[in-house]
């Protein structure tokens, strides 16, 4: 197991909860709540050991396209895929906006 934290520039806290996934089911879980002003703060615990690199791209790509809210962002990956993690997180994001 390996713990990971990342931080990216961000705008105003985001004003709810979300949590998509279940790591019980094999599948990745993602918990957003909200964060300090202008951070956006992830921390992912994965099974995956030496994979820092590809998560440090994921994120780059996601969040460079818009300014994501603050956010304090806990990942369990269960050795998730690139793809299954974007869709969480994609999901979680989706999820705050109706709030």
């Amino acid at each position: 197991m390996e713990t990971l934290t990342f931080e990216f520039p961000a705008g105003a806290p985001a004003s709810g909860r979300a949590l998509v996934g279940c790591v019980g089911s094999g599948d990745l879980e993602v918990l957003l709540e909200p964060g300090q002003h202008g951070i956006l703060a992830i921390q992912v615990v994965t099974s995956v050991n030496g994979a820092s690199a590809r998560w440090q791209h994921l994120f780059e790509r996601m969040f460079s396209e818009q300014t994501p809210p603050a956010l304090r962002i806990d990942i369990h990956d269960f050795g998730a895929t690139p793809g299954v993690v974007r869709l969480r997180l994609e999901q979680g994001l989706e999820e705050l906006s109706h709030d």
